[in-house]
């Protein structure tokens, strides 16, 4: 049986099905029109093991729609501040660091740096402000191919003096469903493994070691070819990736979706359609 990659919890939850039952995970679906959401929340041990995800919620938004038009792009911003809200319950004072990961210079991984362009920062002048908007600040720290530093000793070193309340990191991800590239979103209280998209695994971006909550979100932007493909993939083009031809346009269009939906939860007093216009 071939190794699956994603980084979907709701997807490692569905292979897992077909092998048996599962214990150790409850999960449970809604819909909000044609968006469709699903909790799945792994309780113990035996549920880590089966789905190979850490005990946590992970909240998935599939949302077809949003690849190719606005209709549902505000029920989904507000659904993803509802969710990040839900775990963090982030009042006005509330600091709040979102670590925009990933290669600005390649697009399918460039979902990180993108949506930090998009963010309303106010860390800077919250004081003059003052419960009129949330506290926030953010930074891109690259990739290690590029730095020469692992992501998490970046994060940890900015987060140190700052101490902030919530660290939200948002990544590109990888899917086992191409209908799931670039039209789902992934909301986990559990963090995020730098790298994990495309199978290079770097340490951890989590409470354990940063010292304080963390919240990932992702959009897979990519999926393995060997899942794709009918025949076994020869072992010199196992790494390979595959994304959409139009991934310009939906890393542009789900960085302003998940941003802002960031927005939302962060600047509770703020509606959308005044961040859109700090934002543009």
């Amino acid at each position: 049986m071939r190794n699956i990659r994603t980084d979907l919890a709701l997807e490692a939850h569905e292979l897992s099905k077909k092998a048996g039952e599962v214990s150790g995970v409850e999960s449970r679906v809604r819909n909000c029109g044609d968006i469709k959401i699903t909790e799945v929340k792994i309780i113990s041990d035996e549920g880590e093991k089966a789905l190979g995800k850490m005990k946590g919620n992970y909240i998935t938004i599939e949302a077809p729609n949003l690849k190719y038009s606005s209709e549902d792009y505000e029920n989904v911003c507000k659904i993803i501040a509802d969710e990040i809200d839900k775990m963090a319950h982030i009042n006005e004072d509330s600091l709040t660091l979102v670590a925009g990961l990933g290669n600005r210079d390649i697009t399918p991984d460039a979902l990180g740096t993108q949506v930090v362009s998009k963010l309303l920062v106010t860390h800077h002048m919250k004081s003059m402000f003052g419960n009129n908007m949330g506290n926030v600040c953010a930074i891109t720290p690259g990739v290690l191919g590029t730095t020469g530093l692992e992501t998490v000793k970046i994060v940890k070193n900015i987060a140190k003096p700052l101490n902030p309340d919530l660290i939200i990191a948002v990544d590109a991800l990888a899917a086992a469903d191409i209908r799931r590239v670039s039209t789902t979103i992934q909301i986990t209280d559990t963090g995020i493994q730098p790298g994990s998209g495309v199978g290079n695994n770097r340490e951890g971006l989590n409470k354990e070691t940063l010292g304080t909550e963390v919240i990932a979100i992702g959009v897979p932007t990519v999926i393995d070819a060997a899942t794709i493909s009918k025949d076994e993939i020869p072992q010199e083009l196992a790494p390979l990736m595959v994304t959409t031809k139009d991934i310009d346009v939906v890393i542009e269009r789900m960085a302003k979706t998940v941003a802002n939906g960031i927005n939302l939860a962060l600047h509770k007093g703020f509606t959308l359609q005044e961040i859109e216009s700090y934002t543009a």
